[in-house]
């Protein structure tokens, strides 16, 4: 191009991948760019992915949503965090909840005044010092950015919605913005006979779409930049061995609590996430330890309302591109990898490769600098959250079943074996390069399955006992106080953000 850059985006694929990025670089970039979507009605979307994580906030004020409006729009709910059941031994239960816990005292962490009181037969669960795992059990929320008077942070949430629904929320921005949305099926992709890139897609209708850069959001079938370009796959399933998803869309009873359920069973794990017109379940298992029709029973067995849907079955590798970005081409979503959606990062992962893309946007001579950092990047953060996960799995005491066994003997990456053991020896975490989840997450998961640090800092023990006592005591007075004060969820929904009745 004349002015050396490039003008033309095309994004092969609708759902919330495509839509998500097209409805960002719409805003982003404004009219200096043509965005065209190619999206066909035969073809169908995953669309289960319906809970997210705290930074879904930043993209929706980056496109200055309507936090209620958006909520009303997706028959949204409030979530604060994810309750894990049955994952270290069975009967076990505890929250990943987000923000933060306690409040840090000096130089050290709270965790190690915590683990000094532990010790003492004193200070309670450690859950007693979040506000969001109070809030969450006791079924209230409202927005609170910090607790009256205190310098304690106030709730920190995300979402759980209609992930069609918030498609078509999606797909009615970006088009007020000017993006195109082109129907049809691409039949064929035209490289250029110098240097490989994609040149055009060839539809079934026989029209030909043209364009500078191509964003593989086709899903697992990753039509552009697996299936065209070859670009291999890393296979992680001999650490996630999971492979299957069975799910089925409920009846409500009761009012949304505002949190998800996973619910640890013999060879996998179910989820629960309550919408304002239905609830979500789905069961992950892996099929070398039980068949779809086992899973399905499972799954059907523990639904709490009526079913609304029959059954679904979603099979899936878990892994990665061996890179994201392939000459003029991005995959972002399920064409560039799976991780299965126990910590709710799915959705995350197409937002923060869309912004990355956004912050690192070729010029028309595609520096391969730019394309080698963003490769980095989502390598990156993709195996971060690859141990994250790992983790749940590998720290359980279950010995009820051949699946839990191998998965706590199973050799496990060494960047997640000696977190667990620093962890384990000293009780300290440290954020690294950056990654999604923060100390506060790690320490969640370890210490509500059961691995509790040996040790604790000597900084800890400054703090004369009474002291460190009434420091905990007011902690949780003050978490217990604010959350009285708030409404239930159900009726914060109800005043702020009430969604229509929906269609049978």
């Amino acid at each position: 191009m004349k002015d050396g850059r490039n003008r033309n985006l095309v994004i092969v694929g609708g759902g919330t991948a495509g839509w998500m990025t097209a409805a960002l670089f719409s805003k982003m970039f404004g009219p200096t760019l043509k965005i065209t979507l190619v999206e066909s009605d035969a073809i169908a979307t995953i669309g289960v992915g319906e809970a997210t994580i705290p930074p879904i906030q930043i993209f929706n004020d980056a496109l200055k949503f309507d936090e209620n409006d958006f909520i009303r729009r997706t028959q949204g709910t409030i979530k604060l965090g994810i309750e894990f059941q049955d994952w270290g031994k069975q009967g076990d239960r505890y929250m990943h909840a987000f923000g933060s816990i306690g409040h840090p005292h000096g130089l050290s962490p709270f965790l190690h005044y915590y683990l000094r009181a532990r010790r003492s037969g004193a200070g309670g669960a450690l859950w007693d010092y979040s506000l969001n795992d109070i809030a969450a059990r006791a079924g209230r929320f409202t927005r609170l950015d910090r607790i009256e008077g205190t310098p304690l942070p106030g709730l920190n949430y995300a979402f759980h919605f209609d992930a069609g629904l918030y498609a078509r929320f999606l797909r009615e921005y970006a088009e007020r913005n000017g993006v195109v949305r082109q129907e049809g099926k691409v039949v064929d992709v035209d490289l250029d006979g110098e240097n490989g890139f994609i040149a055009e897609l060839v539809l079934e209708s026989g029209a030909r779409i043209a364009g500078d850069v191509f964003v593989d959001c086709s899903g697992f079938r990753a039509l552009l930049i697996g299936e065209k370009l070859g670009t291999g796959f890393v296979d992680w399933s001999h650490w996630l061995p999971c492979d299957r998803a069975i799910t089925v869309q409920s009846e409500n009873v009761g009012a949304p609590r505002p949190y998800t359920q996973s619910i640890a069973h013999s060879a996998g794990w179910q989820w629960r996430i309550p919408l304002q017109h239905r609830t979500g379940n789905g069961h992950v298992f892996c099929s070398a330890q039980m068949t779809e029709d086992e899973a399905a029973a499972i799954l059907l067995g523990n639904l709490e309302g009526a079913r609304k849907t029959e059954p679904r079955t979603i099979r899936f590798k878990v892994g990665r591109r061996e890179q994201f970005w392939v000459k003029n081409c991005i995959a972002i979503g399920l064409s560039s990898g799976f991780l299965e959606p126990l910590e709710s990062t799915s959705i995350h992962l197409i937002q923060s490769a869309a912004v990355k893309l956004a912050n690192l946007f070729p010029n028309a001579d595609f520096d391969p600098a730019p394309i080698a950092e963003y490769n980095r990047q989502v390598i990156t953060e993709f195996e971060g959250i690859r141990d994250f996960i790992i983790m749940h799995y590998h720290v359980n005491q279950r010995s009820d079943s051949p699946f839990w066994i191998a998965c706590r003997e199973m050799t496990v990456p060494e960047t997640l074996s000696r977190r667990i053991d620093l962890f384990r020896r000293t009780g300290r975490l440290f954020r690294e390069n950056n990654e999604l989840f923060h100390e506060v997450g790690w320490m969640q998961v370890l210490m509500g399955q059961n691995v509790v640090p040996e040790s604790y800092d000597l900084m800890a023990d400054a703090l004369p006992e009474s002291d460190l006592h009434q420091f905990l005591a007011d902690l949780g007075a003050l978490m217990n106080a604010a959350v009285a004060k708030m409404p239930t969820h159900a009726d914060w929904l109800a005043r702020n953000c009430a969604a229509p009745a929906m269609a049978a």
